[in-house]
């Protein structure tokens, strides 16, 4: 029972200073997202321009990485978020503003950069603050409440639409959402002082054959290059596993709307699916983190990409059947699954191997890897449909999910942590 009460007290602590930023930054972020190329597209752009400014907010994020890091190592956690979300403020007013598409562009593409260091920002403060005993609970928790902003701005981006008429409308919603933002974290405690780092240890734990790894011991503050440097070896082994993840999911929000148009389906039938998806994943989010946490990083992982690829795989033969539309459903049903099983697994082994003292520079590496992943994957699924068929990208994508566990499977520390201490 200590043990419980314990990481239910320091997952309620995070609350006001991590998580409600979290929620607050997304919901905005998720009622922008679907609007920018329709503005884009109403400005002059056409179909590709489109597109292309679409993809400057992951090109943003992509760049923002490795600054960030640079940034949280020198002015720590908190000032960090609070720059961040004061400049994503002047970068969305250029959105609602912007006179020309450039100028747009720029802006969608700061916005991206600041949301990268935001994230960073929240990512290193947990790894140093949370007990590795509910490690994974605490940042599926993070990954859950990224997910919320995300599942219901859309909705509200819906709603504003029908009461403004304009899609301007979501763009000042957001800045309202950082201004509330910036003032919670800025007012709020300081987190850095009520939560203070969590001692480093002299030695790592016995290895015991469980897959629940513990931090590299890294004593002294090194430069950005010079971590990477250091850390080469996990960063081109495990972070190839976990771009793999970051892929296979990206790789789903392309696959699936592109699946039901090549189907014949209506916009309201493709959403629907999507949609049912998209629940079943944001139900499973804390999940993973329970079993992270009770039986090893490796048990959520290994199932997660396991259930993904093969879902992609199987996906790809169904094209042409009898029950098509009904196999459609299914395996998105259960792409939803491992998506969910795969909650905050990124933001966990990135915790996990990054140096116990200043790991900011380490998980901008880190991130980099994991967001270059996701970004590539539409351009896979892009590519090998225009030179085969969606079926064939189908199970190219299905075939990197397999590799990605696989990878998960050799490269996952097989570490297990002290036993956690009451404190009732």
């Amino acid at each position: 029972m200590g043990r419980v009460s314990n990481a239910s007290r320091v997952l309620r602590q995070f609350g006001p200073m991590v998580y409600l930023p979290t929620v607050l930054f997304s919901l905005g972020e998720g009622a922008v997202l679907p609007l920018i190329p329709v503005i884009a597209a109403n400005m002059g752009a056409d179909v590709a321009s489109a597109a292309l400014v679409a993809s400057a907010l992951v090109v943003g994020q992509l760049c923002g990485n490795i600054p960030a890091g640079w940034a949280v190592a020198r002015i720590g956690e908190r000032f960090t978020m609070v720059v961040a979300g004061i400049i994503s403020m002047v970068a969305v007013i250029g959105m609602a503003l912007a006179p020309v598409i450039a100028v747009f562009a720029v802006a969608v593409f700061v916005l991206g950069f600041c949301a990268a260091a935001f994230g960073l920002a929240r990512h290193a403060f947990m790894t140093t603050r949370v007990p590795l005993a509910f490690r994974a609970r605490s940042l599926s928790l993070l990954g859950g409440s990224f997910r919320l902003g995300i599942f219901i701005g859309p909705f509200v981006t819906a709603a504003l639409l029908q009461i403004f008429g304009d899609e301007h409308a979501a763009i000042w919603f957001f800045l309202l959402c950082l201004a509330a933002m910036v003032a919670l974290v800025l007012l709020g405690p300081d987190p850095e002082r009520s939560n203070p780092e969590i001692p480093v240890s002299s030695a790592l734990a016995e290895d015991t054959g469980e897959a629940v790894t513990g931090s590299i011991p890294t004593l002294e503050r090194t430069g950005v290059l010079r971590t990477m440097w250091r850390h080469r070896g996990v960063l081109g082994r495990l972070g190839a596993a976990a771009a793999c993840l970051s892929a296979v999911r990206s790789a789903r929000q392309v696959v699936l709307p592109l699946w039901g148009i090549s189907l014949g389906l209506d916009a309201q039938t493709i959403a629907l699916v999507v949609g049912v998806s998209g629940a079943i994943d944001f139900a499973l989010f804390y999940a993973s983190g329970q079993v992270m946490d009770r039986f090893g990083r490796l048990w959520a992982a290994m199932p997660a990409m396991v259930l993904m690829g093969t879902g992609f795989l199987a996906l790809a033969f169904t094209h042409d059947g009898d029950s098509a539309v009904l196999w459609f459903g299914m395996l998105a049903a259960v792409l939803g699954v491992g998506n969910g099983l795969s909650s905050g697994i990124l933001l966990t082994l990135g915790a996990d191997v990054a140096p116990k003292r200043h790991p900011a520079a380490f998980l901008g590496s880190w991130r980099t890897l994991t967001d270059a992943g996701g970004a590539i994957a539409p351009l896979i699924v892009s590519g090998v449909t225009a030179m085969a068929s969606l079926s064939v990208a189908s199970g190219v994508v299905g075939l990197i999910g397999l590799l990605g566990a696989a990878g998960f499977v050799r490269w996952i520390p097989r570490f297990s942590p002290p036993p956690a201490r009451s404190e009732d």
